[in-house]
């Protein structure tokens, strides 16, 4: 889990730098059962068959490292971890990649740990108990051979000013590397992300705060990494999906930029920037980065006419336009927006154009990914996102190899 991108430096939080390693891993929301009330329903009625759907969805959707949480009142938490676990543990597709134990809980994720196969990770330890419980707990994650979620979290309370958040996790490193010998690339700062554009003006900072202090600890603590649950910064317009979204998208956009390397996210549901409505894009950056007093209220007056009639109209409207594009750009539109449902008829229609239909492969798709690979070098999609153009293609090309194994058979070239 080792990732060293090079840091980018911002001024006033305007990248100089656009050009860095975008390591970013998606650690999927859905089975928590604090975050997903459908995935509690299904842990409290015993469906675990069900959730387990919804871990390989998350894990199909580009979710790297599944987040599983079972604190709840109603649910035996620590018995609910070790069924959760040891069922996906026994599923090839999802137990290829890592588990988050997460858990206010230490007996939850003590647990947890002892069913994982492979190199897992804690959510979380913190300094809230003072340093001997910290290093203790410390102890039994190196133990286990994890990684572990340090919380910008101390004796006074949690970090939420630039400052203290630097100053906890640097503590924090200090006292692992020094004290335990804890490997550095196992430590993953969560420098707390608190919802914004709430209407309490100390609160319009926040997202700053983490970013500019996100870009401090990646250039001062060698070979940590930054996460943070990212549906945290949209929480004030909880309800308006398709804004949390585009504030959710902006967001990463600007704290990947500045080290942010894992986060905490619904894989599946992330926007393309580009994609957003520039009213919407502006006013969403208005309060990611505290540009203006009146950001909050430009926000909310934008929202409330976004929140259905215009999201949904523009949605529909955008997908029946692009079916107008000539074929070649509706190939790269459905590469970019990862959609398949008419990767085999665009592909036809372009083989029918082409005169061999290798040059559908060599033109416009390779010329759709090209696009795709700019904006993933630009941080302006993820890698979920790059997944479904990858399903894209793969149905594409599917669709054109008989057509092309023909060709070979009739010119007899083999090349």
């Amino acid at each position: 889990m080792s990732l060293h991108p090079r840091h980018t430096v911002l001024s006033g939080l305007e990248p100089l730098v656009i050009t860095p390693e975008l390591n970013f891993i998606n650690v999927g929301e859905r089975t928590n059962v604090t975050g997903s009330a459908q995935f509690r329903k299904m842990i409290k009625e015993g469906r675990f068959e069900e959730a387990v759907e919804v871990a390989r969805q998350q894990v199909e959707n580009g979710a790297q490292i599944l987040d599983v949480n079972m604190d709840e009142g109603l649910i035996d938490s620590e018995a609910a971890m070790v069924r959760f676990l040891n069922l996906i543990a026994s599923e090839p597709d999802i137990a290829r990649i890592p588990v988050m134990v997460d858990s206010s809980k230490w007996t939850v994720i003590e647990a947890g740990l002892k069913c994982l196969q492979g190199k897992g990770v804690v959510n979380s330890i913190s300094l809230k108990e003072g340093e001997e419980q910290f290093l203790e707990q410390a102890r039994k994650v190196m133990r286990h051979g994890a990684a572990a979620v340090v919380m910008a979290f101390d004796e006074e309370g949690q970090a939420d000013t630039c400052e203290r958040k630097v100053a906890i996790c640097t503590r924090a490193y200090r006292i692992l590397t020094e004290q335990l010998d804890f490997p550095p690339e196992d430590i993953i700062f969560d420098p707390n992300i608190f919802a914004i554009a709430t209407g309490i003006e100390e609160h319009n900072n926040y997202a700053v705060d983490f970013i500019e202090a996100t870009r401090i600890i990646r250039q001062t603590l060698p070979h940590c990494h930054v996460s943070g649950g990212v549906s945290n910064v949209s929480f004030s317009f909880r309800g308006n999906e398709p804004v949390r979204a585009a504030i959710h998208a902006v967001f990463l956009y600007h704290a990947i930029r500045a080290g942010m390397d894992m986060g905490i996210v619904n894989a599946g549901a992330l926007p393309i920037v580009d994609d957003l409505d520039p009213e919407l894009r502006e006013r969403v950056e208005d309060i990611v980065l505290n540009r203006r007093a009146d950001a909050t209220e430009r926000l909310l007056e934008f929202a409330a006419s976004y929140k259905k009639g215009k999201a949904e109209a523009g949605a529909d409207n955008a997908r029946d336009e692009w079916r107008n594009l000539p074929v070649a750009k509706r190939l790269a539109h459905a590469l970019v927006h990862g959609i398949d449902a008419f990767a085999e008829v665009d592909a036809e229609e372009a083989r029918t154009q082409s005169s061999r239909p290798l040059d559908v492969i060599e033109g416009p798709l390779m010329d759709g990914m090209n696009i795709v690979g700019d904006l993933f070098g630009a941080g302006k999609m993820f890698l979920p996102q790059v997944v479904k153009s990858a399903r894209v293609m793969k149905k594409a090309v599917a669709w054109l190899l008989p057509f092309i194994e023909a060709e070979k058979l009739r010119t007899g070239d083999v090349g």
